[in-house]
Formats: C-alpha cells, sequence, structure tokens
C-alpha cells in the first residue's frame, strides 16, 4: 500500500472533506486536550446531556408518571433504545434490549444457554479475553458442578496480541457446548472474523456468542446475517452513553420465546406485568431477558447518542474510523520509527477495530507524560498504549498533533520524570 507522506495541509484537508466533521461540536470538548480514550469512556454529547435532563424533568414534574406519561416515557424507553441499537447490529428491534451490564447480561445468556449435557460440556473462550468474561464464565461452569479448569477451554495467543481463528475452530469438538469469545480484542484491536467462527460452530451443533464491547458504535454488525445466537454489550465507550451506562444485549429471533435462565421482574410480558401473578409469563421479544427495573437515568442519554448514529449511518462511522486509524498508523511510522515503538493491531481494515495498539517497554510512563501535555491515551497492563481517534469527535488534524506531541515527549525524554507503572486505574 502506497505511503503518504502526511502534513499539516494535508490533514487539514481531509477534515474539509469530512462529511462527519461537524458532529465534534455536538460534543463536550475540554479545550486544548486532545481525547484519545473513547474506546474507554465516549464523551458526552449535548444531545445525551439533553436526554437526561428529560428524564429529570420527567422525574420532577411527573414523578411516578413519568412511567407511561413523560416526554420520554420510562416503561417504553429499554425497548426503543434497542430499536434505535439494532441498524448499528443488523438485527430486528425485537431481537435487541437495553439492560443491565455486559456481566450481568453475560450471566443471563450463559444461564440461558448453556446447559451441559452428555459430553457437551465445555465453554471456549480464549487466555486474551477481558477478565470479567472470564470470571462469568469459571462462575457458571461453578453452577453446574463442574471444573473451570476443565471445562473452561481458553484458546492460546501466539504472540500474546492477537487470535488465529484457524486455531479457535480447530478447539471446537463434540465436547464443546458454546463458544464466547470478543468481537474487537480489547489490548490489540484485533477484529475477529465473527461469521466464520459462527458459521464453524454451528457446524458442529455449539452454540456462538459474542462480547461487542470493542465493536458496537466502531464497526458495523450483521448479526442475523451471521447467525450469532447471542451478544453482550456495553455503551459507555463507542456509544457514549456515559459511565456506567447501562447495557444490552442480543438473541437471535431462532431463540426468542425461550425463558430466561434468571427471570425478574422486568422479564414479563409488558401486558400482563402488573397482573402481579407468581407464574411468569416470559416476554416474546429479547425484552424477556431483563431482569430488574430499568436504570432510567443511565438508559437516557443513549436516546440523544443513537440519534446521532442513526442519522449518520455507522456505515460512514467506520469509513472515517479507519481513515483516523489509518493516518494514525502512518504517522507513528513517519515520525516515531527511532523511538522502539511496535503497532501491534492488524493493519489490515478487515481485521481491526477502532483503536491502535501501541507496545512500548516505558508504556506506562509515556502514557503519563502524554496526559501532562494534555493526550488523554488508555494504558493496558504490561506495555500497551491504547489511542482511539473517535470518529464523531476527533478530528484528522488531532491525530497529527496527538502524534506530534508523542514525538516531542521521546526527543525530550519527557516520560522519564515519571514511574513506568500504572496508577490504581489504569
Amino acid at each position: 500500500m502506497k505511503r503518504h507522506f502526511w502534513t499539516r495541509e494535508k490533514v487539514q484537508q481531509l477534515d474539509k472533506e469530512d462529511p462527519l466533521h461537524a458532529y465534534k461540536s455536538e460534543f463536550h470538548l475540554k479545550d486544548g486536550q486532545y481525547y484519545m480514550d473513547g474506546n474507554s469512556l465516549g464523551l458526552l454529547s449535548r444531545r445525551a446531556e439533553n436526554y437526561l435532563y428529560t428524564a429529570l424533568e420527567d422525574w420532577k414534574t411527573q414523578g411516578i408518571g413519568g412511567w407511561t406519561e413523560g416526554q420520554e416515557p420510562w416503561f417504553y424507553m429499554s425497548e426503543k433504545i434497542g430499536e434505535m441499537t439494532s441498524p448499528l447490529l443488523g438485527a430486528e428491534p425485537e431481537e435487541v434490549i437495553n439492560t443491565g451490564s455486559i456481566t450481568t447480561n453475560l450471566h443471563q445468556l450463559l444461564a440461558t444457554f448453556y446447559k451441559p449435557e452428555g459430553t457437551r460440556t465445555k465453554i471456549i473462550a480464549d487466555e486474551l479475553n477481558f477478565p470479567s468474561d472470564i470470571y462469568a464464565l469459571q462462575s457458571q461452569i461453578l453452577l453446574h458442578g463442574l471444573d473451570p479448569e476443565e471445562h473452561l477451554i481458553r484458546v492460546q495467543s501466539k504472540d500474546g496480541y492477537t487470535l488465529d481463528e484457524a486455531e479457535i475452530i480447530r478447539h471446537m469438538d463434540e465436547d464443546t457446548a458454546l463458544v464466547l469469545l470478543p468481537s474487537v480484542l480489547y489490548r490489540s484491536g484485533q477484529l475477529l472474523d465473527i461469521p466464520r467462527i459462527t458459521e464453524a460452530a454451528h457446524k458442529k451443533g455449539i452454540l456462538a456468542g459474542f462480547d461487542l464491547a470493542h465493536s458496537i458504535g466502531a464497526v458495523p454488525h450483521t448479526l442475523d446475517k451471521w447467525g450469532v445466537d447471542f451478544a453482550v454489550w456495553c455503551t459507555y465507550k463507542y456509544l457514549n452513553s456515559g459511565p456506567g451506562g447501562v447495557g444490552g444485549l442480543y438473541v437471535n429471533q431462532k431463540h426468542l420465546g425461550r425463558k430466561p435462565g434468571l427471570a425478574g421482574w422486568f422479564s414479563s410480558n409488558k401486558e400482563q406485568q402488573f397482573d402481579m401473578s407468581h407464574q411468569l409469563s416470559p416476554s416474546s421479544t429479547a425484552g424477556a431477558f431483563q431482569i430488574g427495573t430499568p436504570h432510567i437515568l443511565s438508559s437516557a442519554p443513549l436516546l440523544g447518542s443513537l440519534e446521532m448514529f442513526n442519522e449518520v449511518g455507522i456505515s460512514e462511522v467506520r469509513k472515517k474510523s479507519l481513515k483516523l486509524t489509518r493516518l494514525m498508523m502512518e504517522m507513528i511510522e513517519q515520525e516515531l520509527s527511532s523511538f522502539h515503538f511496535q503497532i501491534m493491531n492488524p493493519s489490515e481494515d478487515d481485521h481491526r477495530g477502532g483503536h491502535v495498539c501501541l507496545v512500548h517497554k516505558e508504556a506506562a510512563s509515556i502514557c503519563k507524560a502524554l496526559k501532562q501535555e494534555s493526550v488523554i491515551p488508555d494504558f493496558r497492563s504490561p506495555n500497551v498504549i491504547r489511542l482511539a481517534p473517535i470518529a464523531f469527535y476527533t478530528s484528522f488534524e488531532d491525530v497529527f498533533h496527538v502524534i506530534h506531541v508523542l514525538k516531542d515527549i521521546m526527543i525530550n525524554e519527557k516520560h522519564k520524570a515519571f514511574k513506568n507503572e500504572r496508577d490504581i486505574i489504569a
């Protein structure tokens, strides 16, 4: 692939041609700061803020009437957000619900779909997955009286950063009940081949589920077309719902009507919920996999955020995201080649999520120096700097500036003023 030599004038031209450039003004950005951590916590948009104020106003003026009489009735908010999220997933509205968190939703879906019988007792995961997913898998295996050391298979990585889909498929056999994998690896940003993995699993009678935390809002999905059985995600990263924002789940329509493994008040058919029967009549939609009362104040901001995604379309978001990360990688090679950085995310567009994985032995201290210079990166132990230029609020000139700040840090050894160890929250 032909490499450009990037100048400020060239990146400024990219911004002039960018159809998403105007959306930057929709977000609360701190003057003089360059925010590259939207893959951990997205920034607040004015629309998200307005919908939160709407929920507060409904509470203030309607009291309990806000459940059905508010400007955005709370009783139906989870379903509305699910419908607004479905185009990002390539799913039908009834297959998607806004609820819980990744881990609680994962527990719910494992309790529903993981039914070890005969020899089919094992779950395939991977050794690079986020710890919380592994904790949930271990817990569910233990609840069935099985030993996670034997029944949780963690596919190993050859390089410590990426996974080989062929190796994942090789582990699938008649002892496997379920596969649970990340769509995008949280450290390296590798985008897995979801349709290939799902097809291989189904050929062997194995259910396929995915954690979409690092792909939803950055990468288009066609979950129905791919035949994925279930998925979970958070919304506070690329979907910009706010800290602790309510997550979501997807259940393929072929599984709708199944009783939830973990039943609760909001698992009910909405028409019958207030009959107060002790016999659950579960919803016929993904709403059946809700458990408790919706967290309205942590859901409302999504109404504003998803409004923008549906205006633009996830395909346009992905196009810009790929251009931003491509520019960042090329500028790292152009400006930082003598400072012992390694780009460990895949370079191919089809295999790269929304962030750049930059590896350096002094990564922790470099991240601290970047923060001092008003660049907000993300550190992942032991040696990863994650940089996430976000399509809605990062300009191409921002990327140019960030790499030059990093170059200045390395030339002048500004990172040497900091200990090369993580803070409490890295």
